[in-house]
């Protein structure tokens, strides 16, 4: 169809930071608030119109990854106060730690929250630390813990290019109602879940690909009567769950779950494969069959799911959930085996549910003062899928910021930054950067610690 060539514009410098981040959701935010907390100004650029990302406008209610099977938590810092703070809200719900075994009960009593282990085998699995949130209330407490770092926040900004000064990033333009905008920063962190920023500033990358989801919530919902159903009629409730989940044409086992709000049921689902994250046609193409695919199904269980008689579509998910589409390629690519296996690295700085993020993942190839933190890491496909939930995204976020600090205190590029002082200021501020392996982590050897 040929191309457009665009007449240059200017672009007015709006801020000029110590640090920029690109992209406010969760990895964005805690990223933010760590270099702020760590005596940096702060420009945070985000495109929608509120904070929180996937967890926020792509509705992801679960966090999982906080810990490492019923007794080692293995995420704390910023994530763990965003809890803190919803908690006070009553918007967040988490099981107490003596609920956190594999059992009947235990299954009964949380299952519908979604708070278990989501890599044990078996019908029923162990009830770990997860927490089950309002999306509303994620949003209102970024905007809290934003405003007191004194973070300079920038919202219905789009990011539109990196300004390089020869292989340093310098800055970044975004695209705004008003045209286009500068922010100049000392150091970049690109946080916008897809690579965005690494990609246009000539790192290389791999692109992968997942299934997609158009996320929903039902109101109406009696769960009583719902959870009811499931227990004193288990081959009724499996035989409509089972015609449901095929109307939906993909779903995890529970496609509806329970929320802080009564009455009110997160569906992650439909899940769609084939379509790129990084695409207008497919991501398009994704919401109308979505929404199709949501009308068909609330049809349905009207009529055949006691408790679901009087349900409504309380709201779809303004984002597309993509979970995988450009990954970075860094100093260090994180392996499955290394995620499967509980890989500790030297230079470890975040951690998930029981595996480790070097820093040298954060650091993309052939760009400098620039990091990343998020899904889009330096990893294979493969690892992504496994490393990619939003604690240890977040964990991840608040190391990019600390390290950008940390570099910039040291007069030294950020891929030369002190890993030793970056791990020592997490702890300080209560994060787990995994300086210190579990008694199951590998070391490089391959020998298990403490055996």
């Amino acid at each position: 169809m040929g191309a457009i060539t665009r007449p240059a514009a200017d672009a007015p410098v709006v801020a000029h930071s110590d640090v920029v981040v690109v992209g406010g959701g969760p990895a964005g935010l805690a990223a933010a608030a760590a270099a702020a907390r760590n005596g940096a100004s702060v420009t945070l650029l985000e495109r929608y119109a509120y904070l929180g990302g996937l967890a926020a406008g792509g509705m992801v209610l679960v966090l999982d990854d906080f810990a490492d099977g019923a007794e080692e938590i293995t995420v704390a810092g910023v994530a763990q106060e965003m809890v803190e703070r919803l908690e006070v809200l009553g918007l967040a719900v988490y099981p107490p730690p003596e609920d956190r075994i594999l059992s009947a009960e235990m299954w009964r009593r949380w299952s519908r929250w979604g708070l278990f282990d989501l890599y044990a085998k078996g019908p029923q699995k162990s009830i770990v630390y997860a927490v089950a949130f309002d999306p509303d209330g994620w949003k209102r407490v970024s905007n809290d813990l934003a405003e007191e770092a004194g973070i300079n926040v920038r919202l219905h900004s789009w990011y539109s290019a990196p300004i390089m000064e020869g292989d340093t990033i310098a800055g970044v333009i975004s695209e705004t109602k008003t045209g286009p905008q500068a922010v100049l920063g000392d150091v970049v962190i690109d946080a916008s879940g897809d690579g965005d920023v690494a990609a246009s500033a000539g790192a290389p990358f791999v692109e992968g690909s997942y299934m997609v989801t158009t996320v929903f919530r039902l109101g109406n919902v009696d769960t009583e009567t719902a959870e009811r159903f499931e227990q004193e009629q288990p081959a009724e409730c499996h035989a409509v769950n089972r015609a449901t989940r095929r109307i939906l044409g993909g779903s995890w086992a529970l496609w509806w779950l329970k929320t802080p709000l009564p009455g009110v049921v997160w569906c992650n689902c439909p899940h769609m494969t084939g379509y790129s994250g990084l695409s207008v046609e497919d991501l398009t193409t994704a919401d109308r069959e979505g929404r199709k695919k949501i009308a068909a199904t609330v049809d349905y269980v009207r009529r055949h799911y006691p408790g679901f008689e009087n349900a409504v579509v309380l709201d779809v998910a303004p984002q597309i959930g993509v979970r995988q589409s450009r990954l970075i390629e860094g100093e260090y690519v994180v392996t499955k085996d290394d995620v499967v296996n509980r890989a500790h690295f030297a230079d470890s700085v975040a951690r998930g549910r029981g595996y480790y993020t070097p820093y040298r993942a954060m650091l993309p190839r052939g760009v400098e003062q620039l990091l990343v933190a998020g899904r889009h890491y330096s990893v294979t496909p493969e690892a992504q899928k496994l490393s990619r939930e939003i604690p240890p995204c977040m964990a991840m976020g608040e190391a990019a910021g600390v390290a950008a600090v940390e570099a910039l205190d040291s007069s030294v590029t950020v891929r030369k930054a002190d890993v030793g002082a970056i791990q020592r200021r997490l702890r300080a501020q209560g994060a787990d950067p995994g300086d210190v392996p579990s008694p199951r982590a590998r070391l490089a050897g391959g020998e298990v610690t403490g055996a």
